[in-house]
């Protein structure tokens, strides 16, 4: 009985207690949190440029045209950083657990299809020295560098971002004049994990195919490139004609898919940078999205 006693006082002890503290929490300001969560945000630009990189490669952000000016370091930092290299290794990674899943038959149909730039080859160098994205010189403004309509890619800073020349940072309008002389040079290095995708998928018997929206009149330049930075052994290298030109990369990349499907081959991987290297239709039954948060083409 005379413990039965002091049990009492000690659970309504308790129960006071925890009352008491349940009231306490309840009592927060939902609203204070949400004050100080929003602040955070705005002052933080590289939590709010992390989120936006994450939402333009999951294609939430859908077609975009410009890297926000608070951002243009960020993406700077990350291509020449090692993030970019160990995403690339993930997602290449992610690959080749795939592709060693597939039952590669003896009537080589196994297909697997690549992007070139920024996918195979990688064109930091370039980019280095020329802004880290495309922009397009139409439609210039008082207050921004824009893209205007007819240009495909791009991205729109505003002119003091551009203007700005320190040593470590300058912006410049796309100039293609330049990026094909870069591209005649034929010395943009391989993205290692994509060089080690790619001979993975040689050792275990598929057929590879590079689909580039490169011209034609580019593909010396381009063959050049691909032996000079360790690639060789694709199937079918695969450029822009004169009558693929003026369609979008998902149209272009979707048709030449499709001539590859009528063929009998099985598509089973794809990778690239860009989401237009992968939707459509014509498919691969797995895509892998390599990240670029440079620029956006449709």
């Amino acid at each position: 009985m005379g413990s039965g006693k002091l049990l009492l006082p000690i659970i309504l002890h308790f129960v006071f207690i925890s009352h008491a503290f349940a009231q306490s929490i309840i009592q927060v300001s939902p609203h204070k949190t949400r004050i100080a969560a929003d602040h955070k945000i705005r002052v933080n630009d590289g939590l709010y440029c992390e989120s936006w990189k994450f939402s333009i490669e999951t294609n939430d952000a859908g077609s975009w045209n410009n890297i926000p000016s608070r951002c243009v370091k960020f993406v700077q930092d990350y291509m020449t950083g090692d993030r970019y290299l160990s995403d690339s290794d993930v997602v290449s990674e992610y690959g080749l657990d795939f592709a060693k899943t597939v039952n590669v038959s003896g009537d080589v149909k196994d297909a697997w299809v690549f992007d070139i730039d920024e996918t195979l080859l990688s064109n930091l160098p370039y980019y280095e020295v020329h802004g880290f994205g495309y922009a397009c010189d139409k439609g210039i403004d008082r207050d921004f560098y824009q893209m205007g309509s007819e240009c495909n890619v791009g991205w729109t800073l505003p002119r003091d971002v551009f203007e700005w020349t320190n040593s470590f940072w300058r912006s410049e309008v796309f100039d293609e004049n330049s990026f094909n002389d870069w591209v005649d040079l034929a010395e943009a290095p391989a993205l290692p994990a994509s060089l080690n995708l790619y001979n993975e998928l040689k050792q275990l018997g598929f057929k590879i195919f590079l689909l580039t929206g490169r011209s034609e009149y580019q593909r010396n330049a381009t063959e050049k490139n691909l032996l000079f930075s360790g690639y060789s052994g694709w199937e079918k290298l695969i450029l822009r004609s004169h009558l693929d030109q003026g369609k979008t990369a998902t149209v272009y990349k979707s048709e030449k898919r499709s001539e590859l499907v009528n063929q009998g081959y099985r598509i089973h991987g794809s990778s690239g940078d860009q989401w237009s290297d992968l939707q459509g239709f014509s498919v691969a039954k797995r895509s892998f999205k390599l990240p670029n948060p440079m620029y956006y083409i449709a």
